[in-house]
Parts: C-alpha cells; sequence; structure tokens
C-alpha cells in the first residue's frame, strides 16, 4: 500500500503548504495590477471553484470539507497578515512592500484536491492537456522581492538572516526567509530605539489575528487516513480491478488504480504527449463506465462521517476557531482599506 500512503501524505503536505502562506481576508479585488508593468497579479478568474463544475467530480464534495479553509479564505487571511506585517515594519522605519496573497493558485479550492481525489475526472481537459494542469494554472506569476538587510530579516521574522543552504553541484536554491532553527539565532532586541516583536513582525500579525497553524493540519491528517482507510474497502478494491480490466481492454495493461495511471501519464516536459492524452482519456472513460468515482466518494463519505462524529468536538472547535480568524482578518482589511 505504499502508493496509498504517498497519496494520503500529499494531501497533508499540501495543507502544510497552504498554512505556510495562510493569513489573510476576503475583500480582495478581483483584479489587482503590477503598477511597474501592469501585468496581473491577482485574478479571481484562475481561482478554483468551491465544488467542480465539471467531469466526474461535479458537484462532489466531503464531509470533512465542512472543516477545511476555502482558498479564498486562505488568501484573506494571508492577504491581512500581509498588510499587518507591512505596517508592523513601517513601524520601525522601514517600508517593505511584500508579495500579494492569491496570484499562484492551486488546482484545488481546499485540501481535499477534490478535482483529481480520485484520479483526474475531467474529460475535456483530459482531452486538452492529458494528465498535466490547465496553463493558467501551470504559469508561476513572480512578485519580486528586494533583497532584505539583516536588520530587516530580523524585525521581519524575529530570528536572524540564515546563512545560504549550502546545495548539490547544479542546484539552485532560494526561498525569502528559513524558518527559526534552520541556521538562524534570535533577533536583536531593538532597532530604532523600538523592541522588537516576538517573532517578528510575521509572529506579531499571527497573534494580531489568532491564526493556530496547527488546526488545518489536524483535519488534512483525517483527510489523509479517510483516503487511506477507502482504498482498502472491499468495494473501492472491487472498483479498482474493474477499472483495470477496463484500462487493460483499450491497452493499458499493468495498472492497479488510477494513481498509477496518474504516475505513468504525468510529463514533465512541456506539451503532453498523444500518447499520455490518450491514456488520460480512457483513465476517465474507464472511470465513468465502472462507476468508480462514485463508488469511492460514497464509502469515503461514510468514513469521513465516522470521523467526525468519533472528532465532534475537536472539529467543530476548529471551524470556529477558524471562522474567528476569517473574521478578524476580514476587519483587519476593511479597516487597512479606509
Amino acid at each position: 500500500m505504499k502508493h496509498t500512503q504517498r497519496i494520503a501524505t500529499a494531501v497533508v503536505l499540501t495543507a502544510s503548504a497552504l498554512l505556510l502562506s495562510a493569513c489573510s481576508s476576503g475583500t480582495t479585488p478581483d483584479i489587482t495590477q503590477n503598477v511597474a508593468d501592469g501585468k496581473t497579479i491577482v485574478n479571481k478568474e484562475n481561482w478554483p471553484k468551491q465544488v467542480p463544475t465539471s467531469g466526474l467530480a461535479k458537484n462532489l464534495t466531503l464531509p470533512l470539507e465542512g472543516y477545511m479553509a476555502s482558498y479564498e479564505e486562505q488568501v484573506t487571511v494571508e492577504q491581512a497578515a500581509t498588510d499587518l506585517q507591512q505596517s508592523c515594519m513601517k513601524g520601525y522605519g522601514i517600508d517593505l512592500a511584500l508579495p500579494r496573497a492569491g496570484a499562484n493558485p492551486p488546482p484545488s479550492d481546499n485540501d481535499a484536491n477534490i478535482e483529481r481525489r480520485y484520479g483526474i475526472t475531467d474529460r475535456a481537459e483530459a482531452e486538452k492537456y492529458g494528465y498535466q494542469l490547465r496553463p493558467a494554472l501551470r504559469e508561476h506569476t513572480q512578485q519580486p522581492l528586494r533583497d532584505l538587510s539583516d536588520v530587516e530579516v530580523e524585525v521581519l521574522t524575529g530570528h536572524t538572516k540564515p546563512e545560504p543552504a549550502k546545495a548539490p553541484e547544479g542546484v539552485k536554491t532560494g526561498g525569502l526567509i528559513a524558518s527559526p532553527g534552520q541556521g538562524t539565532k534570535p533577533a536583536r532586541a531593538e532597532h530604532n530605539g523600538k523592541k522588537l516583536k516576538t517573532g517578528g513582525c510575521v509572529g506579531w500579525s499571527k497573534g494580531q489575528l489568532g491564526v493556530q497553524e496547527a488546526d488545518p493540519i489536524i483535519v488534512a491528517q483525517l483527510a489523509g487516513d479517510s483516503l487511506t482507510e477507502s482504498m482498502k474497502d472491499d468495494k473501492v478494491i472491487k472498483a479498482f480491478a474493474a477499472w483495470s480490466s477496463c484500462m487493460d481492454g483499450k491497452g493499458h495493461a499493468g495498472l492497479a488504480d488510477p494513481y498509477k495511471a496518474m504516475d505513468q501519464g504525468v510529463t514533465n516536459d512541456g506539451e503532453p504527449s498523444q500518447a499520455a492524452i490518450t491514456l488520460a482519456v480512457d483513465d476517465i472513460d474507464c472511470k465513468q463506465q465502472t462507476d468508480l468515482v462514485k463508488i469511492w466518494s460514497d464509502v469515503e463519505t461514510a468514513i469521513q462521517d465516522k470521523q467526525i462524529a468519533d472528532h465532534k468536538s475537536m472539529l467543530t472547535a476548529i471551524k470556529e476557531q477558524h471562522g474567528k480568524e476569517v473574521a478578524t482578518a476580514r476587519k483587519q482589511m476593511a479597516a487597512s482599506s479606509q
């Protein structure tokens, strides 16, 4: 079941990645222009839908999604935190323009990754892109940040500027600011006669918004567990076998489950090959023929219903806490826009 564990782990890693940027509120404008070059930085048209509107996952949701932050909410908290950090830095006499939140949306609205949770599900996109994401999601909007001085890093983060990482020959390293403990030391006590905040302006901004970073990871972990458990269910195993037989009949032998097809079909070099597109389309057709997505999601829904019943008080507290964070972030953004 190594494959199963890898996919479930990916769900948790997605949550962690989103957490690193999550700190802001929902009054983000539909389109934000980069004053320097006029290019669109934040365009909500590229943001994922809260519920899939096409393909085999159309209108599909899972119970635990009710306890997950939507992308709009994540951007809201992130942008509110960014605004606070910039204001905090200004209090130390430092003008700093940080990247805007929401510039590079993920393919799914939340950590369930419902569009691809059971493998690819949208035939129209598969016909064009195979297993790859549509072009708008493969592009990355660059928001250059000027190189920060040692003291600016300390004021912002509460720790010293990390030493450049030693990477293998030929491998480039990057990253704005390391986490504490990655070759860093506590920041100086004050700057310009003003005491530095605990955790720097970043830590202070999270405190102002009441961000509890562990909460989304807890929910994502449960979602990872439910996915792993669902793949052991007899109904899902039987559906896998039917799907595999269908794929074998189309000339794709030896594929035990849809994740194996994704592994085989994903390419990192430019446009997908015709073979990858054919594999992707056949994959979805076999899912439809065997009703795999519905069978699988029904099984996982039952598992998540039990998880929610077993952890009701914890999940209710997480949902309430998340609501407070988003509400606080929205108030902060409204205040900063005045």
